[in-house]
């Protein structure tokens, strides 16, 4: 029997047989979530650093692209509400673009992207990306697969293009288990505050998950550079994780006033980088 054969998306319980496996899915290293008390403690400080990382910004012309991918409901947008709290979202901005026009099917297929990436003295945070091309489409049919082999191939290029005009790039995939994913769903399907959050993607894609899984690996393999690393997050506990992402973009900024004691250490069983930080989780 497999997980799907166990679940019942209309169902307004969720299976206590999946509820009992969904934190440690994938192969997650912790029982329990971090206490809330602790995570609100320890975020504020982090949120503190990122005020001052967005004027050291300003000051100096810098220019920051974060890139936040992961599977439908692995939190990103989460992490990105957590990491611009108390920014000035005239200077961190948030990107998530909807599907192509037809004129932006004609076009570069970077070019939409490139548009969004920041000026002088602006942060950029994609909710989504570019990296649309190994995942979601070729997953679900919206491009060939000489198209995904064509991007896996520029993708770098395209990378290398950013950081030589010097831009930072921070590049960050969220990994939750099969059971996790399935539990923020239901809890989506539930919920009459989130329940918009669930397309018709998602549903759709609840018997791909190996599919998924396969174009995961393949992107990594093309796209994880010395240059252009991929950071790993195993996020289903979403609070690890986004203390986790922010120590990791903080201490890799040399930004005025930087205080690494308020920032602490980075969770090695949570964060880690490329393929083999995720060997044998699933």
């Amino acid at each position: 029997m497999t997980v799907l054969d166990q679940f019942d998306l209309n169902d307004s319980d969720f299976p206590q047989k999946l509820e009992e496996r969904m934190m440690n899915s994938g192969g997650y290293p912790y029982d329990k979530k971090l206490k809330r008390s602790r995570y609100e403690e320890e975020l504020e400080q982090l949120q503190i650093e990122m005020v001052k990382v967005q004027e050291w910004v300003r000051a100096k012309d810098e220019r920051i692209v974060i890139v936040f991918e992961g599977r439908d409901a692995a939190g990103k947008g989460g992490s990105i509400k957590a990491l611009t709290q108390y920014t000035n979202p005239r200077h961190v901005r948030m990107v998530a673009l909807s599907k192509p026009s037809d004129v932006e099917r004609g076009q570069w297929y970077f070019q939409r992207y490139a548009k969004q990436l920041p000026t002088q003295g602006e942060i950029v945070l994609f909710d989504r990306s570019w990296y649309n091309r190994a995942g979601v489409e070729p997953v679900m049919g919206f491009c060939t697969p000489e198209q995904t082999e064509k991007f896996l191939k520029d993708a770098p290029r395209f990378e290398d293009m950013i950081l030589d005009s010097g831009t930072k790039l921070f590049k960050f995939w969220l990994n939750i288990g099969q059971e996790m994913q399935l539990k923020r769903f239901h809890d989506r399907r539930h919920s009459r505050l989130k329940h918009w959050k669930l397309s018709p993607i998602d549903i759709k894609a609840l018997d791909k998950w190996g599919a998924y899984t396969d174009a995961r690996n393949l992107m990594l393999k093309h796209t994880h550079t010395s240059h252009s690393p991929w950071t790993i997050l195993r996020a289903n506990d979403k609070r690890r994780a986004r203390l986790n992402m922010m120590r990791y973009l903080l201490l890799n900024l040399n930004y005025d006033g930087k205080d690494e004691e308020a920032i602490g250490e980075i969770d090695p069983n949570i964060l880690g980088h490329g393929p083999a930080f995720l060997h044998g989780s699933e």
